[in-house]
């Protein structure tokens, strides 16, 4: 970029963090009127909560606060390019929506602040962060056609089991029966469906629950409930679990991610609240499956027993494993029985972290991001450096902090 375009860039960032939301919220409006199929891609749930336009919002921010520092956003980077992989973006997608959000960003702070000379700094702006996620991704579709398969392949579900009140396992065997391309611990892969009820095709990302298998996947939905009275229940995740059955079609796209296990010395603390469990369920069996030495922390939070998934088989690792200590944490223990159920009752606390975890130890956590933000707090209370940190927000990526 030419050093007076990121100076006019860096200038006009008080005015983007102020009307930051406005301008997303009416980006969203103008790209949807103009390309109604877009709504194949984006998920609409995201839209309606409202969490989609603040996510936006951020990172344009963050972009433009690191404009003359790109190196700062590597992770960042990695991030969307994960994400837009799993959506199969395309070059020319970037070209419509670099095209409405400078059009939004003039039409919300109006000509006067919004010049010819503010928008063209910030097309260029634009342009040069498309280039680096274009080319990231080119990569991530050429390593994917090299070892797996391009855009959305067929599998059929072969199997189903119930591992709580709200999380249903799938187990997924591609048609074509070809052994399938390994994946790392903790990454997702994505799912396409079209109901006749539907206008638009939903896509939806879900970790992968096991260590790898050549000939299926494993993915564990939870049936989300309304979590706001204007926001309808899920509606992938409750067409999952109301009218999949054995042998129902499912578009899988490739596994990908970048919130991957480490293969280090450090020990290893996994920690989750809720469904976030999955992620850390792969890390876990791989882990176990490479018969690794290293000290395995396993701490999971949630409601009751009713709630409580995969409980039988981490309770089998805990006592087939010596390097393993696992500890589980109810809110509500009726029904239960501490000692067998669970260890704690309440949340996981900076108390409990010191406790039982190594502090030279790899931390991967995961679940609902107020528990996030809870870990992310407490571990950093307890002097752990952020490179020891990682951590996967399911839904549009915000910040801990």
């Amino acid at each position: 970029m030419k050093t007076e375009s990121i100076a006019i860039v860096k200038a006009t960032v008080p005015a983007i963090q102020a009307s930051g939301e406005a301008i997303t919220q009416h980006f969203y409006r103008l790209l949807f009127a103009e390309n109604p199929e877009l709504q194949d891609v984006f998920n609409m749930a995201s839209q309606a909560s409202g969490r989609q336009q603040s996510t936006l919002a951020a990172a344009i921010l963050g972009y433009a606060a690191n404009i003359d520092n790109l190196g700062a956003l590597g992770g960042a980077v990695e991030k969307i390019a994960a994400k837009h992989f799993s959506l199969d973006i395309t070059p020319s997608q970037y070209d419509i929506v670099g095209r409405n959000l400078l059009r939004a960003i003039r039409e919300v702070l109006g000509e006067e602040a919004a010049t010819d000379e503010v928008l063209a700094a910030w097309a260029e702006a634009y342009q040069q962060l498309a280039d680096v996620l274009i080319g990231r991704e080119e990569q991530l579709y050429n390593q994917a056609k090299a070892e797996g398969w391009s855009g959305f392949k067929s599998f059929t579900v072969s199997r189903m089991v119930d591992e709580s009140d709200e999380i249903r396992s799938f187990y997924l065997t591609p048609v074509d029966g070809q052994p399938l391309p390994e994946y790392r611990p903790g990454q997702f892969l994505s799912v396409k469906l079209r109901s006749l009820d539907w206008e638009y095709d939903e896509i939806r990302q879900y970790s992968l629950s096991d260590s790898y298998r050549a000939d299926g996947y494993r993915i564990s939905v939870k049936r989300e409930p309304s979590a706001q009275a204007e926001v309808p229940p899920g509606k992938v995740s409750n067409y999952l679990h109301d009218h999949l059955k054995v042998g129902s079609s499912l578009a899988v796209h490739m596994p990908g991610g970048d919130f991957v296990l480490k293969h280090n010395d450090r020990p290893v603390v996994l920690i989750s609240g809720g469904v976030g469990i999955t992620p850390m369920l792969s890390m876990l069996n791989d882990l176990v499956l490479r018969h690794d030495t290293r000290q395995i922390v396993w701490l999971h939070g949630t409601r009751d027993c009713r709630s409580h998934a995969f409980a039988e088989h981490i309770g089998c690792l805990k006592r087939d494993c010596s390097n393993l200590t696992a500890l589980t944490f109810y809110d509500d223990p009726s029904e239960a029985v501490q000692g067998s159920d669970y260890d704690y009752l309440g949340y996981i606390t900076a108390e409990r972290l010191e406790r039982y975890c190594p502090k030279d130890a790899e931390f991967y956590f995961c679940g609902p991001l107020p528990f996030m933000r809870a870990i992310y707090h407490q571990l950093k209370e307890l002097g752990i450096d952020d490179a020891q940190l990682n951590y996967e927000v399911f839904g549009p990526s915000e910040s801990l902090v």
